[in-house]
């Protein structure tokens, strides 16, 4: 007996306003529980787009996308509950310290108290950032920003992991530093991962 995917993704098809070719053109997809999943291209290729809709961050034309069995579309808020996102974009507030940073977007996965300060504590730990946790992200090279940045998507433990480009841009201390924490994430957690990437050796 064949296992349930995870993300079901059935004639996805997206179209940008005056673009002259769709985005992403009838693309079927299966992603099972526990896998690390590459969605390998070019820029351009429709990569960040696929993430952006599977986060509901914006709508398909056509297509039908199910995570662990609910409409994305019509159970959205229930799936959001088990998703985290990394984005390309470094998505921190610069004027505000690591923990101030990590601790607004703890809230806003419903993270609080006791338990909220214990993972900030323990994942800056992990990263190797503990003597820059009450520093203003602003003073932080790229890879300690990238590094809250994955920090900030999986304080709530995600089921399901949306990475778009994480290691873009940074030096490779941070680069290893991301990818071993995703693998042990993955290997632990049973965290299930989807990442992007232009680059194939990195995939």
């Amino acid at each position: 007996m064949t296992t349930k995917p995870i993300i079901e993704i059935q004639h996805l098809t997206k179209r940008y306003k005056n673009a002259d070719e769709a985005a992403v053109k009838d693309l079927n997809l299966n992603i099972h529980k526990g896998e690390i999943f590459g969605l390998l291209g070019p820029n351009g290729a429709g990569k960040t787009t696929t993430i952006s809709i599977l986060c509901n961050q914006i709508f398909a034309d056509d297509g039908q996308i199910y995570v662990e069995g609910n409409d994305l579309e019509s159970e959205s808020e229930k799936v959001k509950r088990i998703l985290g996102v990394v984005p390309q974009e470094i998505a921190l507030y610069p004027k505000l310290t690591a923990y101030e940073n990590l601790k607004f977007f703890g809230n806003m996965y419903g993270l609080s108290g006791k338990l909220l300060k214990e993972r900030i504590v323990k994942s800056v730990s992990d990263f190797g950032l503990e003597k820059k946790l009450h520093l203003k992200v602003g003073t932080f090279s790229g890879g300690m920003k990238r590094r809250i940045n994955l920090i900030a998507g999986i304080l709530h433990k995600p089921k399901i992991l949306f990475l778009d480009e994480p290691t873009v841009g940074i030096d490779v201390q941070s680069k290893n530093v991301i990818i071993e924490h995703l693998q042990q994430l993955n290997k632990k957690e049973g965290t299930t991962i989807v990442y992007t990437s232009h680059l194939m050796d990195e995939a």
